[in-house]
């Protein structure tokens, strides 16, 4: 029998982070978000915080203007997997993992992440206009949010929910509530596939360890259902957009 918690590390373990993103495309997104030394960074709905440490790392932590960030979520086993790497590059002094809500943060900051999280504030109009108050004057945003590529059939948009828009309308909506758009770049297929995959990847192994375990119909079941979802679903359908913002 695994240790109770075998489970949940297992999930997320062969992610490098919670969103279709490559290592180039993340080195892109960090050159335009321009974290410069002693920045206050903000990650709203960090997961473990890849991004973060990076964006941290990437402004500099030594000396008396040392970059500091901070990350946000509710998820416990995430936050506990983001202190484990802060200090596994010696990053703890300057990055605290906090568990809180993303729409009820108010402390400001010079950067601000906010990938994926857009529902936790409502919808993605919400979220651009919650965050203008968290992203300080001259500051940046990197705000990632899903869009339709094509219109989805009816079954996958009530997955989605109907506020998903297209890309066109996610650009509007971004300039209706004060932004400037200093970078767009959408998540390619590849990024997508891997993505899901590994998504996947730890429940399928964690199953392929522990058959017999007592939640393993469940978690088969589960990891059926989104590898259907996404095969015959909204692959191609769904995809992802990451805008560098500025206001």
């Amino acid at each position: 029998m695994p240790p109770t918690d075998d489970l949940a590390v297992s999930r997320q373990a062969r992610m490098r982070w919670d969103t279709p993103l490559s290592e180039e495309h993340a080195t892109l997104l960090l050159q335009r978000l321009d974290v410069r030394p002693g920045s206050r960074v903000l990650d709203l709905g960090c997961g473990w915080g890849e991004l973060l440490l990076r964006a941290v790392a990437a402004g500099g932590v030594a000396g008396p203007v040392a970059t500091r960030g901070v990350g946000v979520d509710t998820d416990d086993a995430a936050l506990a997997r983001g202190r484990r790497l802060a200090t596994g590059r010696s990053l703890n002094r300057h990055v605290a993992f906090v568990m809180g809500e993303a729409a009820s943060w108010q402390e400001p900051a010079d950067r601000v992440l906010c990938i994926g999280a857009a529902h936790a504030f409502g919808g993605t109009g919400s979220a651009l206009g919650a965050l203008a108050t968290v992203v300080r004057r001259g500051g940046r945003l990197l705000f990632g949010a899903t869009y339709w590529e094509r219109p989805p059939p009816m079954e996958v948009e009530e997955i989605f929910g109907a506020g998903t828009t297209d890309l066109p309308g996610l650009v509007e909506a971004a300039r209706e509530h004060g932004w400037r758009v200093l970078h767009l770049s959408t998540a390619g297929q590849r990024e997508w596939d891997d993505f899901e995959s590994t998504w996947l990847a730890g429940g399928q192994e964690w199953l392929l360890r522990y058959p017999e375990d007592p939640r393993a119909a469940e978690v088969r079941a589960e990891l059926d259902d989104r590898l259907r979802q996404y095969v015959g679903g909204y692959r191609g359908i769904l995809g992802l957009a990451y805008l560098v913002l500025g206001r």
